[in-house]
């Protein structure tokens, strides 16, 4: 089980932001990131699948000593060794926290109640849910009802964050599903 303050994370993940690389253009990631902290990100994930691990690991130290400055917690897809969120082909919930500790914070994607029930049985401080829309971000994910998000949340007790094709245009359809933390968009 998690010593993570729930009360304190729920408020941290207001505004959920993904890096991804494509989106760079003349910029840099730590500028990238620094826009969005400035913009009101109240949570970084950095999800860089296409980096070497020289170069992911420098990223990671710029970002997390950045996201330290504006104090919002910072977590790294699938890499155990800062804070961590996993998906449903990597490694289990319970193995994850085992390695990582009660201290850090552990998201688990899910895409149906049986995996969020499970995520949250074994250690998840949060769910990231979706895709909700589709997404160019992440080509094989496929777009889940309003109605099994709903049905997610009301089945956990964790924070759950409706992630995948969010943009201005779309969020408020999102609207009584229960998720009131949202990932930034696309």
């Amino acid at each position: 089980m998690s010593c993570v303050n729930r009360e304190q994370l729920k408020k941290d993940l207001l505004l959920y932001a993904v890096t991804d690389r494509s989106w760079l253009g003349e910029e840099t990631l730590y500028e990238q990131v620094e826009k969005a902290l400035k913009g009101g990100a109240t949570f970084i994930q950095l999800r860089e699948k296409e980096l070497d691990e020289e170069h992911f690991l420098e990223e990671a130290i710029a970002l997390k000593e950045l996201c330290h400055k504006y104090h919002v917690p910072f977590v790294i897809n699938d890499n155990v060794k800062i804070g961590v969120h996993v998906g449903q082909s990597d490694m289990e919930a319970d193995d994850v926290r085992k390695i990582l500790g009660e201290d850090k914070i552990l998201g688990v994607s899910a895409q149906t109640v049986e995996q969020a029930v499970l995520a949250e049985k074994m250690g998840a401080d949060y769910l990231g849910v979706g895709a909700v829309f589709s997404t160019s971000t992440k080509k094989d994910a496929s777009a889940i009802s309003k109605e099994r998000v709903k049905a997610i949340c009301e089945a956990v007790h964790i924070p759950v964050i409706a992630i995948g094709g969010i943009t201005a245009d779309n969020i408020l359809t999102l609207k009584g599903s229960g998720t009131r933390l949202l990932t930034s968009g696309e």
